[in-house]
């Protein structure tokens, strides 16, 4: 399959890295950028092929990766009418529905949508993906192979799920630096240095994270089995769960979840007319 992403971002850099490092040839994608310095960089780093605009050569690809800024996808969109013939758009851009790109495609509707978060650039994401229905199995399955090439992939039955995909996922990164700025804070104020600090916190974190994602037991079981009666990590889980840090949290995502949702609904605005 030959890969054009439109956009030479963080992100299309990211899935262009994996996707190299799990053997795709580098001759088989290409990316149009508007600036010339991503260009010229995007061409050295990976060895493949750049284009200044959205011609019939440089969407000459098998798949299109939407990897724009949101507002800036009705305008891509615009330009991709009459180009596509059967084509797998993948859009990476957070927030746009399916329904009204395909609307933004003159109903086109071989579009597989992917909410893609952050941590892919260190090749270690998670990613939601949605299909219309009229997507071909082999086609869901490039989808896959191509998110994939970045961490984990999770199918959704619903596009709606994708909202809470964004909440969870997609800024859930942001909650875990959030976390770990907190407890590099509480270290520095019990004596360690700003450097001595980063490395704990990150460090716990991390192991954590990986025993969590090795064992086959729920978050719950392995906090309880670090929590001894009476004992240091009691005291601390009690005075969070006083401070209501886990409904916090709940009703944080919650609150990204309605936030994805209005953002779904004034991006689908764009282009209303047509």
């Amino acid at each position: 399959m030959n890969i054009t992403f439109i956009g030479g971002g963080n992100m299309a850099g990211a899935l262009i890295t994996g996707l190299l490092q799990k053997g795709f040839d580098p001759t088989a994608i290409g990316v149009v950028e508007i600036s010339a310095e991503s260009r010229a960089r995007l061409s050295e780093k990976f060895g493949i092929a750049t284009h200044e605009e959205i011609s019939a050569a440089a969407v000459a690809a098998d798949i299109v990766v939407l990897a724009v800024k949101p507002q800036q996808l009705h305008g891509v969109a615009t330009q991709l009418r009459g180009r596509l013939g059967g084509k797998l758009v993948i859009s990476i851009a957070a927030g746009v529905r399916s329904a009204d790109l395909s609307r933004w495609l003159d109903g086109y509707a071989v579009i597989v949508r992917a909410m893609p978060n952050t941590p892919a650039m260190a090749l270690a994401g998670v990613t939601g993906l949605y299909a219309l229905p009229g997507v071909p199995e082999h086609q869901r399955r490039w989808a896959e192979t191509i998110l994939g090439a970045v961490g984990t992939t999770l199918w959704l039955e619903r596009e709606a799920q994708m909202d809470a995909i964004t909440a969870i996922s997609g800024s859930g990164p942001a909650y875990v630096f959030f976390f770990i700025e907190a407890l590099q804070e509480a270290a520095v104020e019990l004596g360690f240095t700003p450097d001595e600090a980063r490395t704990l916190s990150q460090e716990t974190f991390l192991g954590a994270a990986k025993l969590a994602s090795q064992s086959a037991e729920d978050a719950a079981t392995l906090r309880a089995r670090v929590t001894s009666r009476g004992g240091t990590t009691e005291r601390a889980i009690l005075a969070m769960e006083t401070a209501g840090i886990k409904r916090a949290i709940i009703q944080a995502a919650q609150a990204a979840c309605l936030r994805s949702q209005e953002l779904g609904d004034e991006l689908g605005k764009t282009g209303a007319g047509g």
